[in-house]
């Protein structure tokens, strides 16, 4: 249900175990922040989900996942949300850090968000780069096949801005790759787009077409995605802001850093997007 973009249902479905299950509690509310993140929309719900987490965790490996969905609540808030929650965002990060052993599995995930926050809010690419590259190893040592396909995007997305079009390719085509074998569609189509960033023109076209096709199958979903598919893109896929310029998110704030675009979208909602 949820690579369908159905976290609504996925959600309901998981709602009465939550009330007495923390670790049951923590995926409802990392699903919720996930409709966050492809929809722009629905904050309210994924914070009354966060709360009832955060009020149930009793071990310290609880309290360590709360605070990291807390960090990247924030963050997407700061991003796509109303308002600027950069602090937060940090606090919480931090936080998990501190909860977390050295070599505990949830440091790829971590790792990953922090680069996030270093990339699109604090725009320090050499401290995001190194976060992405702790989070790619750590993903692949784990076989954490979804958070991968994460960090294969936005190390290409890195790359790509370095000027280094070739290991951008390779990035954003692997990341299309294992999405796809995933059956992961909400996914899917960012990935198309970010891959159409280095393709030949007639490649491109198609492969934006396609993400198009795909954005208007899931409901217009991931909403940011709409405004950045080109012309033969955005024929296809319905809502958003039409004619929105490039990088733009569906309500960019004064003072709060814009995406880069396809490639850099705010990504991954534990581990993906």
């Amino acid at each position: 249900m949820r690579s369908r973009a159905c976290w609504q249902e996925a959600a309901e479905l998981l709602a009465r175990d939550a009330e007495r299950d923390a670790r049951t509690a923590l995926l409802r509310a990392e699903l919720l922040i996930e409709e966050c993140l492809f929809t722009a929309d629905h904050w309210d719900s994924a914070e009354a989900a966060l709360r009832l987490a955060e009020a149930g965790a009793t071990s310290t490996d609880q309290r360590a996942a709360a605070a990291c969905a807390r960090g990247f609540l924030a963050y997407l808030g700061s991003v796509l949300g109303p308002r600027d929650r950069l602090d937060e965002a940090q606090a919480a990060l931090g936080r998990t850090s501190a909860l977390l052993p050295p070599d505990a599995p949830e440091r790829p995930l971590l790792d990953f968000r922090r680069g996030l926050v270093a990339e699109n809010l604090l725009r320090d690419r050499t401290a995001a780069w190194i976060a992405y590259r702790r989070a790619h190893e750590g993903a692949l040592a784990l076989g954490d096949t979804l958070l991968a396909s994460s960090t294969w995007r936005h190390l290409a997305a890195l790359a790509l801005a370095g000027g280094d079009r070739v290991r951008a390719r390779e990035g954003f085509t692997a990341s299309l790759r294992l999405r796809e074998e995933l059956g992961f569609m909400v996914g899917v189509a960012p990935a198309l787009a970010a891959l159409a960033e280095v393709a030949e023109p007639a490649e491109a076209q198609r492969l934006r077409a396609e993400a198009g096709r795909l954005v208007q199958s899931l409901g217009g979903v991931p909403v940011w995605l709409v405004g950045r598919l080109g012309e033969e893109g955005a024929a296809q896929a319905p809502g958003g802001p039409p004619g929105a310029p490039r990088g733009a998110p569906p309500h960019a704030r004064p003072g709060v850093p814009r995406s880069r675009g396809a490639t850099g979208e705010a990504d991954t909602l534990g581990g993906v997007a």
